[in-house]
């Protein structure tokens, strides 16, 4: 291992005792969508950023000072966020194409799929308070190479977007006749306004909508197995319209990998987990709690949304025909007429649409437009404005809705599934493989402009081998027999060559250099990211111990968002002068 020699802490940039200004709790998404923007980011666009980003943290490290939430607060909120209806879809379409059991063992087998790979990663947000681009960064693809990922995020945003959007238009369109291009347009527009100044009011949408749209969507399903049992017993034995009967792996895997495009979702948990506190010894049992509930437990949620969304859409497939039985407002219609008298039916079903599509698309909005943010930041080292892709993710979306994206729903999923599967396997293989067992990964997650390579092979190689090869296979280019199969090779693909790579290339890709120009560990005795406080010389904004590294050029110290608007390099560290392995000198 070399160590380079650390320059001296910059006096302009001297660490101080004083903590970050206190900012007032709050509660519920605020806690992911605080503000509006993403951080400070650079000398040319200091003002713009300044006002718009100074309490977002999605580009850059969550301070202490901000994570003022108990752990099981946290979880709390990022679970309310899980209340859209695109499960209910997705359970009926592969149940009734391949049959109650097929689809039950593959909506199983893409949970146990996504837990187990979405837990490394929940760790790593909860743990050091970053978001999943961030952590993709140093976890295998670079500071450049991670631009793919965030490509991959904002496009399931859009997606599924634009799934929420065109189940709220048909909602809309049975409970106050509205078109269904109407209602596309409807359901963009509406969410524009929250998404620039409705976190608060959303926050208290969704504490006080929670109970009701729980007792909506479970009360259906108790009644109708309490007072018909006949309907359970149709649930079990529908054998699907593919003809195959019982269960069969090609039907399952072709399930799974519908069910698998969710495995992006993971993005959006630690959108919140990233706000969790210090992990202490005092609350490392709510701490690990919340981490699992609210990270990787997400599917749990799903997977029974998915399992209701079936037994709804068999319940009425006789009555609404094959087509409408997928769309989530003809189930709980069905459903509630069943129990509630006619007048009260349809009301309560456009109601419980409205809201869940209004819960989870202003998160979808939001969260898109920050990848794509992410990703032009710094690709042309300008703060465009985070509007300006919050219309662009939009305008994607309606896009897709007013094309009827609802009538090939599976075949958009089963695609974008193998590009998400590839991404996620990748870093959770980096993270349990590279880091822990193999030791060629840094231990500590590094995101800074400088610090990493413009691009890893280890992820970029594995991610663009998995996502490939799984793709040609979905596509039918190696043969009908193997297409069934493609998320399997996107897992299996990704898993192979994610240490292989880092073998092969000896971690050197990791790390540009060991050192961060400060002499300060980046974490404190406990393992938790330092809480001190820098001054950046181009903002004139407080930052905390990783969120900053050395100007060699002003002898001071710059916050991670004005190295990325750094357009000549003034500010960014020379790379080391040797190879660096990958121990992180300040972890």
């Amino acid at each position: 291992m070399s160590v380079e020699p650390q320059l001296t802490t910059p006096g302009t940039g001297r660490a101080t005792s004083q903590t970050a200004p206190e900012t007032a709790p709050q509660t519920g998404p605020d806690a992911q969508q605080a503000a509006a923007g993403e951080a400070p980011t650079g000398e040319a666009a200091t003002g713009q950023a300044v006002s718009e980003t100074l309490e977002d943290y999605t580009l850059r490290f969550a301070p202490r000072s901000y994570r003022r939430w108990t752990p099981m607060v946290v979880a709390t909120t990022a679970l309310g966020g899980i209340a859209y209806m695109a499960d209910f879809s997705i359970g009926a379409g592969i149940g009734l194409t391949h049959g109650t059991g097929n689809a039950l063992v593959a909506i199983l087998v893409a949970a146990v799929v996504i837990f187990v790979t979405g837990f490394p990663l929940a760790y790593y947000g909860a743990r050091y308070n970053i978001d999943l681009d961030l952590i993709t960064r140093g976890s295998g693809f670079g500071y450049y190479g991670s631009v793919l990922t965030s490509v991959i995020f904002a496009s399931f945003t859009f997606i599924f977007f634009a799934l929420e959007g065109s189940i709220m238009a048909q909602g809309l369109k049975l409970g106050l006749g509205l078109p269904l291009w109407l209602g596309y347009l409807v359901s963009t527009l509406l969410v524009i306004p929250l998404v620039i100044y409705g976190m608060k009011a959303l926050t208290k949408l969704q504490v006080w909508t929670t109970p009701l749209w729980l007792l909506l969507m479970v009360g259906p399903l108790v009644y109708l197995v309490a007072t018909d049992p006949g309907t359970l017993d149709r649930f079990v034995s529908y054998a699907g319209s593919d003809g195959h009967g019982g269960v069969n792996t090609a039907s399952v895997l072709l399930g799974a990998g519908v069910c698998l495009s969710l495995i992006a979702q993971i993005g959006e948990q630690i959108d919140y987990l990233r706000f969790m506190p210090p992990k202490t010894e005092a609350n490392k049992r709510s701490w690990w709690t919340a981490v699992v509930m609210a990270g990787p437990g997400w599917v749990v949620l799903g997977a029974l949304k998915q399992a209701i969304g079936l037994f709804l859409a068999i319940h009425i497939l006789v009555k609404a025909g094959p087509a409408a039985a997928t769309e989530p407002i003809q189930q709980f219609t069905g459903a509630f007429s069943a129990m509630l008298p006619s007048w009260l039916v349809i009301p309560l079903a456009v109601v419980l649409v409205v809201i869940s599509q209004i819960k989870i698309n202003v998160t979808n909005a939001y969260s898109g437009s920050l990848a794509w943010t992410n990703s032009i930041t710094r690709v042309t080292k300008r703060y465009p404005g985070r509007m300006v892709f919050v219309l662009a993710n939009l305008t994607f979306a309606l896009i897709l809705m007013e094309t009827d994206m609802f009538s090939f729903l599976n075949t958009i999923l089963g695609f974008y599934s193998n590009c998400a599967i590839a991404w996620v396997v990748t870093i959770a293989t980096d993270i349990t493989v590279n880091k822990y067992v193999l030791k060629l990964s840094p231990h500590a997650p590094e995101f800074r402009r400088g610090m990493l390579y413009a691009v890893n092979p280890v992820g970029v190689v594995a991610f663009t081998a998995a996502s490939g090869l799984s793709i040609a296979m979905y596509f039918h280019a190696l043969g009908d027999t193997l297409q069934p199969y493609s998320p399997v090779a996107a897992a299996l693909i990704a898993f192979v060559l994610t240490p292989l790579m880092a073998v092969a290339t000896k971690g050197r890709y990791y790390l540009r250099r060991t050192g961060d120009g400060i002499a300060e560990p980046l974490l404190d005795a406990d393992g938790n990211p330092s809480a001190t406080i820098y001054t950046c010389h181009v903002c004139r904004q407080d930052f905390e111990r990783p969120d900053v590294a050395a100007c060699p050029t002003h002898d001071a110290v710059v916050c991670s968002l004005c190295l990325s608007t750094d357009r000549n390099g003034d500010h960014v560290l020379p790379a080391a002068k040797r190879p660096v392995t990958s121990s992180h000198g300040n972890a």
